[in-house]
């Protein structure tokens, strides 16, 4: 029997070929294969980056007006996309805002200024998952995480976006986590995997919901699962550095077994780019980005939340000129540290 993660890949999938079929039925030709590819790289197949990008690739080059192919990679996430575009391993990326502002100043876990990156996009609400095991929650919120006296909880990949900034939230709302906490390393499927198995009691999940991991663990586990809160205190800490997170209500069915409002935090996700693709190139994914959205909303529900209205709201970095130019056109206002890229 196949676990929900897989069934998403599959039916994502589905969707993509059908999606080939009615968007371009020319899409294999010759002409489309002379045109230049290029890589955008996304997160864990389990998570959201991937479906969406996915969708954004098959959209790309299935447009013969596009003038170029894209392909989408999985990749451990924010922090690896960073290295791919330093690399020149992909030239288009997804990742947290926070990660942007880090790479394009060099703070944070990233050394050198990666003055490379220009931004496409706002894309929708990073929102923090951090679930618990029911019967370890006393006050529901974000310090419940404080107070486990050395059970395992699952932070996300090494590396990751994920654990980069749940240690990062940790330290501010001061929980010592080499001391309260046992740390496992485990993408989102093979977390929902360990909590049904009993060999965590939580997992720190930032995405766009509803995630597949998620909604499989509370599949799985019912009333026995609770995502944590987030109260006023804890937020005004872990925005301490830099003020990116909000409150986010996850409404009442979001996932399997939820009847009321979640309130936790969110901090934007961001598409962003290498200054050397050209402005044309990037001109072109803006604009196929927003007049599908229609499509991506298709793919994955995290989606429903972006708007071209929205379109440059927690943007940290400058825009490339190609967004910029579409931007422009359409008429967005743009703040002033997003111009000159």
């Amino acid at each position: 029997m196949l676990d929900q993660s897989t069934k998403n890949i599959i039916n994502v999938t589905r969707y993509i070929r059908l999606l080939i079929f009615t968007l371009a039925l020319g899409a294999c030709n010759d002409q489309a294969g002379e045109r230049q590819t290029y890589i955008l790289t996304t997160g864990t197949t389990s998570a959201t980056y991937y479906p969406v990008g996915v969708a954004l690739a098959t959209l790309a080059s299935a447009r013969d007006e596009a003038g170029f192919s894209l392909t989408a990679i999985s990749s451990a996430g924010s922090l690896e996309n960073v290295k791919l575009l330093r690399d020149n391993q992909a030239q288009f990326g997804a990742m947290l805002s926070i990660f942007a502002a880090w790479a394009y100043a060099g703070e944070g876990p990233i050394r050198n200024p990666q003055e490379h990156i220009r931004s496409i996009a706002a894309l929708w609400p990073n929102v923090e998952h951090l679930l618990l095991k029911s019967e370890l929650v006393t006050d529901g919120t974000f310090a419940d995480l404080g107070k486990l006296n050395g059970e395992r909880v699952s932070i996300g990949m090494r590396n990751s976006g994920a654990e980069i900034t749940g240690f990062y939230m940790f330290d501010a709302l001061g929980i010592d986590y080499m001391q309260d906490l046992s740390i496992a390393y485990l993408g989102y499927g093979p977390s929902a995997d360990a909590l049904q198995d009993g060999n965590i009691v939580g997992l720190n999940a930032p995405g766009g919901p509803p995630m597949a991991a998620i909604t499989r663990a509370h599949a799985l586990l019912g009333d026995s699962l609770t995502i944590l809160d987030v109260t006023q205190e804890e937020l005004d800490k872990i925005n301490w550095e830099y003020p990116i997170w909000s409150f986010y209500e996850m409404e009442p069915g979001t996932y399997p077994n939820q009847d009321e409002i979640i309130r936790t935090a969110a901090s934007a996700n961001v598409l962003v780019a290498r200054d050397d693709v050209p402005e044309e190139i990037v001109y072109q994914l803006t604009k196929l980005l927003w007049e599908n959205l229609a499509v991506l909303k298709e793919i994955h529900g995290a989606t429903r939340s972006m708007s071209l209205e929205s379109a440059l709201q927690g943007v940290p970095v400058p825009l490339h000129k190609g967004a910029l130019r579409y931007y422009q056109e359409k008429g967005i206002n743009i703040p002033e540290h997003l111009l000159g890229g």
